[in-house]
């Protein structure tokens, strides 16, 4: 007959002491002792000692002996206080216990498994309290960003991820047979939704969704597949008006994820959270070639011109610790060679486009750009770089009226990465894809 108590979370235990209480979850360890027998399990919220004295229930203490590391179990007993107990000085005196589900005895991977194993057999991976730990912080991430947004009447939109032509230049795309219309692509952003959504008049849009990239890249902050974050505004007068709306709100981000989480994080991580003293740093890329000059930094021949090598980078980020105690900083005036035809170009020097990069700690988090609204300029450029035709379904929504706009997107994993400074993109993605990874 099952028990009809329900279940407490062991970060509740404390309010139930001298009480029956129920809890459920995964063994992490067994001791069998000669006289008693003790059993840590852990949930979402915790971990707890239960507790066997031996000689009272030959069945009992037959299961509990039987338990393996992982196995699922239901447990009835009396929570009662113990300060000689590190596991928040409470212990759990079993009277039932019932086993959900037995765990094979011997895991496949241990806390000391490269990361490839880890990832190999994620949901054990992720079963450690630093992981979780990882999401929480993930969501908490997530919902202070959409506070921010609907407290500015902001739309949340879901853009479509098959798309009749690739959303940014036309390489690094995914392609699929789409029953009788030919080609179709996933996403690389919803870029040209977003500014679908500025000719609707909707004004002031975002989404947090998966993007693809077929990059052959291996690098640990690249993956094939992301949570990209993204946000478009009308009725802006440059890409400044983006920069500022930016940095404010990631400053109220990092607020919020250091008010629930800093001392856990400082804890866990050893990373202190620190909140951002506006306004950035901007740096144009001129200014940044000439910087990096007087530190003695040469741009390797392979890095295109008008753009920065990492070392790079994390040099100028360097610079900007130092002399502004920035970890933040932007790089702005991208040339129009490197940056899509969509972005604005500035009107005192075509060469150069009305975008900007964000990076934090040295790694670029963000690209974003005002927006070329004004219909024949847009179809010119899209001519430029050959685009023309692919794209005419999106240069139809700038044929009846658009406001001025702009707007940027981020990567969720490489905001936590870095937030967390874990070593890989990989650590804080709940399951990672790579051009080698498509399991599990």
């Amino acid at each position: 007959m099952k028990s009809t108590i329900k279940r407490t979370l062991i970060s509740e235990l404390r309010g139930t002491l001298g009480q029956t209480v129920k809890v459920c979850g995964l063994v992490e360890k067994v001791r069998d002792q000669k006289k008693m027998q003790f059993v840590v399990l852990q949930d979402r919220s915790g971990s707890v000692q239960l507790i066997n004295e031996k000689g009272l229930r030959s069945d009992l203490e037959k299961t509990i002996s039987s338990l393996t590391t992982g196995s699922a179990v239901s447990v009835i007993g009396k929570s009662l206080a113990n300060e000689q107990v590190k596991l928040g000085a409470i212990e759990i005196v079993i009277e039932d216990l019932t086993v959900d589900s037995l765990a094979q005895p011997e895991l496949p991977i241990t806390d000391s498994s490269g990361l490839d194993a880890q990832l190999n057999w994620r949901f054990l991976s992720l079963r450690k309290a630093a992981s979780l730990l990882i999401f929480e912080i993930e969501t908490a991430v997530q919902k202070a960003m959409r506070e921010y947004w609907y407290e500015r009447s902001f739309i949340e939109i879901h853009s479509p991820k098959l798309m009749h032509s690739a959303s940014e230049s036309g390489a690094e795309t995914f392609s699929l047979e789409y029953f009788d219309l030919g080609k179709a692509y996933l996403a690389q952003s919803p870029q040209f939704y977003k500014q679908m959504a500025m000719a609707a008049g909707f004004e002031r849009v975002f989404e947090i969704g998966p993007v693809f990239r077929a990059e052959p890249s291996f690098t640990a902050k690249h993956a094939t597949e992301f949570t990209s974050v993204d946000m478009e505004m009308s009725w802006i007068n440059s890409h400044e008006d983006i920069m500022q709306f930016e940095e404010e709100w990631l400053a109220f981000v990092l607020t919020e994820i250091e008010r629930q989480f800093g001392s856990r994080i400082k804890d866990v991580f050893g990373v202190e959270v620190k909140i951002p003293s506006l306004p950035f740093p901007r740096i144009t890329m001129e200014s940044a070639y000439q910087l990096l000059a007087q530190l003695g930094h040469t741009i390797p021949p392979a890095t295109k011109r008008g753009d920065i090598d990492p070392e790079g980078e994390r040099k100028l980020a360097k610079l900007c610790a130092e002399e502004y105690g920035a970890e933040f900083y932007f790089l702005t005036d991208y040339p129009t060679s490197l940056r899509p035809f969509y972005h604005m170009r500035n009107e005192a020097n075509p060469a150069l486009t009305k975008s900007f990069d964000l990076m934090w700690k040295g790694v670029e988090i963000t690209t974003g750009a005002q927006r070329e609204h004004r219909y024949d300029i847009l179809a010119k450029q899209a001519e430029e770089v050959g685009l023309r035709s692919s794209v005419e379904y999106y240069l139809d929504f700038f044929k009846y009226g658009c406001p001025p706009h702009g707007g940027f997107g981020t990567g969720l994993s490489r905001i936590v990465m870095l937030l967390l400074n874990a070593q890989s993109i990989r650590e804080v993605t709940f399951l990672h894809r790579g051009p080698q990874r498509l399991t599990p």
